[in-house]
């Protein structure tokens, strides 16, 4: 009797948990309750359940809105945490026993920001999948995918097209060094990704329709050589918001440079992916969605 009462009290405040989580990220309860396929009552019933446990208000609520107070915003951190461990221990139990080599390839963008802890998470759910992980730009990944010698990738969805699926858009953004003055009536240096790069190719078309005079000083074909020949103060080069660090500051109109369109990050994968590969693509766009909620107003705005 005591296991089972102490197993149905767990189960339910992970339920209020979840509920909590929805409140904060949909900003009330309705659209929390059209979420969680809840009725608005039911919610409102586990956020005062959850209310009396923790002994504290968690939400202020206004006639307009509902916020979390500063205890709420402490629990929300953790609560997101024992959701994702929760669901992480479920998916070890029911995840299907996967094997065999997946070959995926992400844009740099990516490489040192969601890609790690989606890589990290889907090894811990399938220890016999092996990853071969290559790195690169997109049109080139996704022509390589085209050509079966990659199985699923994260990158840049080429402008104008609405192929793969949606991961989260970002903001491009002109960045210079922080030390960098724009010289008037000079062309506007740029440093650019090699052809076929989707953010050189936002940047050009969006100068060839302004007024802006500019050249091309310094091209690479990494994420790392054009943002370090605009901390290097030879250029300015268009960047994912993500990809702005210290030493590095945003220009715009104000400076005489045309807006730039957001990028959208994308999942690509087979026709027909192998299970495997399949299940990949899953932990990445569920990973994303997670990190965009986690984030709430960071530069990646996912799933």
């Amino acid at each position: 009797m005591t296991d089972r009462k102490t197993r149905s009290i767990a189960v339910l405040e992970l339920d209020l948990l979840k509920t909590f989580v929805a409140v904060a990220e949909c900003g009330g309860f309705h659209r929390a309750a059209e979420q969680l396929h809840l009725t608005q009552s039911t919610v409102s019933q586990h956020i005062k359940r959850l209310e009396l446990e923790a002994k504290r208000p968690l939400f202020r609520r206004t006639t307009r809105a509902v916020a979390l107070t500063d205890d709420g915003e402490m629990l929300l951190g953790d609560a997101r945490r024992l959701l994702q461990l929760e669901e992480t221990a479920r998916h070890r139990l029911t995840a299907p026993q996967l094997s065999g080599t997946v070959r995926l390839g992400a844009v740099e963008e990516v490489a040192g920001g969601s890609l790690p802890p989606a890589l990290g998470r889907f090894a811990s759910l399938h220890r016999h999948v092996k990853l071969e992980v290559q790195i690169g730009v997109s049109s080139e990944l996704i022509e390589l995918l085209d050509r079966g010698r990659l199985d699923v990738v994260l990158a840049k969805r080429p402008l104008g097209t609405s192929r793969g699926r949606l991961a989260w858009r970002e903001p491009l953004l002109w960045a210079a060094a922080e030390t960098f003055d724009l010289v008037p009536g000079a062309p506007l240096p740029l440093a650019l990704y090699r052809e076929h790069s989707v953010s050189r190719e936002a940047a050009l078309r969006a100068l060839r329709g302004s007024d802006a005079s500019w050249e091309i000083n310094y091209t690479s074909p990494s994420l790392t050589g054009v943002r370090a020949a605009a901390l290097a103060g030879l250029a300015i080069t268009p960047l994912p918001s993500s990809a702005i660090t210290n030493g590095l500051r945003v220009l715009g109109v104000a400076d005489g440079l045309p807006p730039l369109p957001d990028l959208e990050f994308a999942i690509f994968e087979n026709a027909r992916p192998a299970a495997a590969a399949a299940a990949l693509a899953e932990a990445l766009a569920s990973l994303v969605q997670f990190a965009d909620r986690g984030a709430a107003g960071t530069a990646a705005k996912r799933i």
